[in-house]
């Protein structure tokens, strides 16, 4: 309609008389159709408030004014008293675990604690940084706060970002991956996938349990959350 001229005819009858109208779409204002933004972001309102009776693995809570994931919870109904929820609750900045009860239907405070995708561009003295790809928005995390990751951690990568207020809290790092061999004993010829294994150093300055058959500049895939060999890639 919006590319030409259209008319639309109505016709109105009853039981003593009949009428014809007639609109042209030509004569509709453009302030009647809805105006969207490609780039703004869409908007998501509350709708309820949470209760214990919500809680699940994975949930993010906001208790003490800290931000915290449930990490098992349990539904209680005693023979006696009021029923509750026991969980167990890991702090997304400190790391301590806590276990904490809630009574059954009792409201609790959702942390909005979202991910965002980054990737890894390079290491500033202690901090290492990650850039936001569309913004060249940078954001800088500490030795202390990524832990022992920061031997799986290689530039180029992508890792998900976990921001709370505004702030980064913790960092994800993909579950595989790819790495390279910079020094292991020589393999034997004949050793194949099963047997013994032995010790290699990767490019990242981490040292896994490989196959004897693994030789230096293999590319191999490990698992970020064990350290444990997985193939070569």
């Amino acid at each position: 309609m919006l590319a030409g001229t259209s008319t639309l005819k109505l016709n109105l009858s009853s039981s003593s008389s009949s009428s014809m109208l007639t609109f042209n779409a030509s004569s509709f204002s453009s302030s009647f159709l809805p105006m969207r933004t490609p780039s703004s972001k869409p908007r998501f309102l509350k709708l309820y408030a949470l209760t214990s009776n919500d809680i699940k693995v994975g949930t993010s809570l906001e208790v003490d004014g800290a931000p915290w994931r449930v990490l098992e919870f349990l539904h209680v109904k005693p023979g006696k008293g009021a029923a509750f929820v026991r969980t167990k609750m890991k702090n997304y900045i400190t790391g301590n675990t806590v276990e904490k009860t809630f009574r059954a239907g009792s409201s609790i405070e959702e942390a909005n604690v979202f991910k965002e995708t980054k990737q890894f561009t390079y290491k500033d003295g202690s901090q290492y940084v990650f850039m936001d790809l569309n913004t060249f928005e940078e954001f800088r995390l500490g030795e202390s706060e990524i832990g022992d990751r920061t031997k799986w951690l290689k530039e180029g990568m992508d890792c998900n970002l976990l921001l709370w207020n505004g702030k980064v809290i913790d960092v994800e790092l993909p579950i595989t991956v790819k790495l390279t061999v910079v020094d292991v004993d020589p393999g034997l010829k004949g050793d194949t996938a099963q047997g013994g294994s032995k010790p290699a150093t990767l490019d990242t300055g981490a040292v896994v349990n490989v196959p004897l058959f693994v030789n230096v500049g293999d590319e191999i895939l490990v698992d970020s959350r064990t350290g444990q060999y997985m193939s070569r890639a």
